[in-house]
């Protein structure tokens, strides 16, 4: 070969080079936003049934799919600096739980896709238009909160015998609270109970609420759920029980953690549906076109060493109906 066929090969060789390493380059892998309302501990439960569904679903973290996750750590006015994080990354899909997550990340984006795995009243709130046409680009799964409220009064007068007055403890910044409170002042109403209204916004409140409540001779204690009573749930509990309170809660974390008993929606499962609506918007579904979608599953926890502690003698009858009985 002469030496100028030789450099020419050489050169158009070289030039060709940088194409095909391009060419090699692994396409962007479709990527989950999610925003987890607490620790990557305090809700690993729940992750791990959305990324187990995912899973079953043909998606494999890190293969055919990636996660950008982001903690608010119990601290909801941190979620719109999440929310614009992982918007910068570019993820195809929100994926996130809680009334101000969903509210924040509305308000950065009307593009992307946003899922929420449980909000307490999205249609109240006004997360979506209705449970059937959830409009915009914003649907996911009702938690029902309000709507069990009174069930949950009903199942704690049960268990504190001559149950007269009861305190209602909310973090009142948050959209869904004022309803659930609503919810419990009227069936209070219809029970003959004198209830109380105990105001938090953020962990250092606690305290200072729970001396009030033994000031207000309170005979059990109503948690309205939220993130910021998740994340501190250990605490609350520990407050409680030193005030000798009962304490009624939204889910099962709560009396795993401490707390009398509990009545709602299982977490885990509500992450997993959640997970088959992401699967939906990642093969080119709407959002606006995926009903919102209503829990089918309720949970009566109640938690028997916490009972002894407080002196309450719990019914067999009420243990038999009990979906677990943690001891």
């Amino acid at each position: 070969m002469r030496r100028r066929e030789f450099i020419t090969l050489i050169g158009g060789a070289a030039a060709a080079w940088p194409l095909a390493a391009r060419a090699q380059q692994p396409a962007k892998l479709p990527t989950i936003g999610f925003l987890g309302t607490n620790s990557a501990a305090t809700q690993s439960q729940w992750t791990a049934a959305f990324v187990q569904r995912l899973h079953e679903l043909g998606w494999v973290e890190g293969r055919t799919i990636a996660i950008e996750y982001r903690w608010a750590e119990g601290h909801p006015e941190r979620s719109a600096e999440l929310i614009a994080e992982l918007i910068r990354l570019k993820v195809d899909v929100i994926a996130t739980s809680g009334t101000p997550q969903v509210v924040a990340a509305m308000q950065t984006t009307a593009v992307i896709p946003i899922v929420f795995a449980a909000a307490a009243d999205p249609v109240g709130t006004g997360l979506v238009a209705s449970l059937a046409r959830p409009g915009g680009n914003v649907t996911g799964l009702s938690a029902q909160s309000t709507d069990v409220a009174g069930k949950r009064l009903e199942l704690l007068r049960e268990v504190v015998p001559g149950l007269r007055r009861f305190a209602i403890m909310a973090n009142i910044t948050t959209p869904a609270a004022a309803r659930e409170i609503g919810e419990v002042q009227a069936a209070a109403g219809k029970l003959a109970l004198e209830a109380t209204l105990s105001e938090i916004r953020r962990a250092e409140d606690f305290a200072p609420a729970f001396e009030l409540l033994l000031k207000g001779r309170a005979e059990a204690l109503y948690i309205v759920t939220d993130q910021v009573v998740t994340f501190n749930r250990v605490r609350i509990n520990t407050l409680a029980l030193a005030a000798r309170l009962p304490t009624m809660h939204g889910f099962r974390e709560y009396v795993e953690a401490g707390g009398l008993m509990s009545y709602g929606v299982s977490f885990p499962d509500l992450f997993r549906r959640a997970a088959d609506l992401v699967d939906k918007v990642l093969r080119g579904t709407k959002p606006a076109d995926l009903p919102v979608q209503q829990p089918t599953k309720f949970e009566l926890v109640i938690n028997l060493t916490t009972a002894k502690a407080l002196g309450l003698a719990i019914p067999e009858a009420f243990l038999l109906r009990a979906d677990e009985v943690i001891e």
